[in-house]
């Protein structure tokens, strides 16, 4: 049997990633047992769970960079994860080690390259954390999901895999009637999708809101907008509850369950930056406005957005300009054809839509020792060797 660690999480971009890597072995490698070790209290503790897998909880958090009490017990609360680790690997007794970045990366990885254990790390963002850029010297892989890493992680170990995103956005094709129907849309609508996260995003909405209050949108066009649960109760209260110069009724919701639909209604999409966003409208292709949230470390959802608009791939608004020009941004994205095909056709030349499938061929590699030089095509059946216990992988025995 194949034993695989998957370790990381504290946000939906780490957490649904690692789920999508550990979907993609089960379906690869027939005798396998994957054990996920996350952060106590954090999100992966809930929702890996919730798809099918154990999970391990170490009691490591992050080092504030301001001054704070908490940060006196950080290195109690490291030394005490480390430990964890340790009698975890010792256990368990992984084949390889998968990192996905986030607070129980950083022990895990640690501890399984002390042993000799393979290691992979999978970054998302086109700038790595701290704990990603600490780990990739001893790392042995490092996938990434932008081009230009060399300048944070050592060229020899870096594969271009993208990031592991949902597989119902690959054909949307036939869904517009669908989502028409699902969301109470306007059939002859140009439809403008705003999506803040599944918490939402303050500044974004403030300015939508803003903006419907004037009753300056385009008769045209209909919004689809999700407000986030911690802003909907408010916003409801506050809109008007009819339409100024006839408007539109947006439709307004707290939270898009069906992702796939909402893609396919839009004509435009308004959007925060992270990395997991990012490789979704990729894979999507429509023209997109990226607004970076300042609350997340080390700024990567700015980094995010301008790998994407200094290739002319998406626009985008600063989260301090949001209130004064999202409005016109939309506007004259919208009236503006060649740019949303400019857009589309260059967003859509940077999808990877087999980047787990990607992922698991260098875990592979890892497990069975084939040379990293060769780099069989995803999905290829047959071409994968022998792994540790008689496992199968793609349907071939391979040896003890």
């Amino acid at each position: 049997m194949v034993k695989v660690i998957i370790s990381g999480g504290g946000t939906g971009g780490h957490v649904f990633p690692a789920i999508a890597i550990a979907n993609a072995l089960k379906a690869r490698i027939r005798d396998i047992d994957i054990l996920f070790i996350g952060a106590t209290g954090r999100l992966e503790m809930d929702k890996v769970p919730a798809a099918g897998y154990r999970i391990e909880g170490l009691t490591v958090s992050g080092f504030h960079r301001r001054l704070t009490w908490k940060n006196l017990v950080f290195p109690f609360k490291l030394l005490g994860s480390l430990l964890k680790a340790r009698s975890i690997i010792r256990r368990f007794r992984p084949d390889v080690v998968v990192g996905v970045g986030g607070y129980a990366s950083g022990p895990t990885l640690r501890m399984a390259t002390r042993y000799g254990i393979p290691t992979l790390i999978q970054e998302q963002n086109s700038f790595p954390g701290v704990t990603n850029r600490l780990l990739s010297t001893r790392a042995d892989t490092i996938c990434v999901a932008y081009e230009g890493l060399e300048k944070y992680f050592p060229k020899n170990k870096l594969v271009l895999t993208g990031n592991p995103i949902r597989q119902d956005l690959v054909h949307l094709n036939n869904l517009k009637d669908e989502a028409i129907r699902h969301f109470g849309l306007q059939g002859n609508s140009k439809v403008v999708l705003v999506i803040g996260g599944s918490l939402g995003a303050g500044t974004i909405n403030k300015a939508i809101q803003a903006w419907i209050g004037k009753g300056t949108i385009h008769p045209e066009i209909q919004l689809l907008w999700q407000t986030g649960k911690y802003y909907y109760n408010t916003i409801i209260k506050e809109l008007p509850a009819v339409p100024k110069n006839g408007m539109q009724q947006p439709v307004i919701v707290p939270f898009i369950d069906r992702m796939d639909l909402a893609y396919a209604a839009a004509s435009l999409i308004v959007s925060r930056a992270g990395a997991i966003a990012i490789s979704e409208l990729c894979l999507v292709g429509k023209p997109a406005i990226l607004i970076p949230s300042l609350n997340v470390a080390e700024d990567h959802q700015t980094r995010n957005a301008m790998a994407l608009a200094d290739r002319k791939a998406a626009l985008m608004v600063k989260d301090s300009d949001a209130a004064a020009t999202l409005e016109k941004a939309i506007l004259e994205l919208m009236a503006n054809e060649k740019l949303q095909e400019e857009l589309s056709r260059n967003i859509r030349s940077m999808a990877i839509p087999d980047a787990a499938d990607r992922i698991v061929d260098e875990v592979v590699r890892l497990i069975t020792g084939i040379d990293k030089g060769i780099r069989p095509h995803p999905g290829r059946e047959n071409e994968s060797s022998a792994g540790p216990g008689g496992a199968r992988i793609q349907g071939k025995e391979m040896e003890p």
